[in-house]
């Protein structure tokens, strides 16, 4: 059974955390760890989309890598987190101790918050698999990628409004702080790493709706073009 540890780290101040045990690896090794991962996936798949796709658009490009990144994220960060959100704090796995760094700015993590433990649950579940169809269909320009890019951008851009909004809530009503007063991390990891989810989503939500627009409104023309020949035919 974990002991409650209180740690002085995290905000609130003396904020109790199960089992808690420090991290072993530096911030710049995790970040370093991190960021190499992304990494070592990231260049094959652009290295695979360009010779099964030469002539996609840079935007496309991006647009498909994006979501690689989003399912990696998503399935293999997040999931950990979903399933081990129990023990994280006693965890000293190289995904614990990333959770346990970005845990500065967001203390939840590690004290088993119920809207922290279900948005990471469902986005594991969720968006994490459907990001890779996601990115297929960008890659391969299949016309059944606007819908599900919609869906997904949706499910990204709720989830984050949510975890922004919960935690604007507690600290507006209750006066309540997870994250430590620096800037580094309060701006760095909780602002500004988080943001990504809000405005790309917003702008892939906007393409897809332009693309639906416009493939309804050539539907709709050929429809009418389509009624007038026959309108005319003796």
């Amino acid at each position: 059974m974990s002991v409650p540890v209180v740690n002085y780290s995290y905000y609130p101040p003396n904020v109790v955390i199960d089992g808690y045990v420090a991290n072993t690896l530096s911030t710049t090794q995790i970040l370093a760890i991190f960021t190499s991962t992304l990494a070592s996936v990231l260049v094959p798949c652009f290295l695979l989309i360009r010779r099964v796709r030469p002539s996609i658009p840079t935007s496309e490009l991006a647009t498909a890598l994006w979501f690689v990144l989003c399912g990696v994220i998503h399935l293999g960060l997040e999931g950990h987190y979903a399933c081990h959100q129990h023990h994280i704090g006693a965890s000293s796995h190289v995904l614990s101790q990333l959770w346990k760094e970005y845990a500065l700015s967001d203390s939840r993590y590690l004290t088993r918050d119920s809207f922290v433990a279900c948005m990471e649950g469902i986005t594991a579940a969720f968006w994490g698999p459907l990001s890779f169809l996601c990115a297929y269909g960008v890659a391969r320009g299949s016309a059944w990628r606007h819908p599900l890019q919609s869906i997904v951008s949706l499910g990204q851009l709720y989830g984050d409004v949510l975890y922004y909004a919960t935690c604007t809530y507690e600290f507006v009503v209750y006066g309540q702080e997870f994250s430590r007063p620096e800037p580094y991390y309060f701006i760095g990891y909780y602002v500004f790493l988080n943001a990504f989810w809000i405005v790309i989503p917003s702008v892939l939500l906007l393409s897809s709706g332009r693309a639906t627009t416009r493939a309804f409104a050539a539907l709709e023309e050929a429809r009418q073009e389509a009624m007038g020949r026959a309108g005319k035919r003796p």
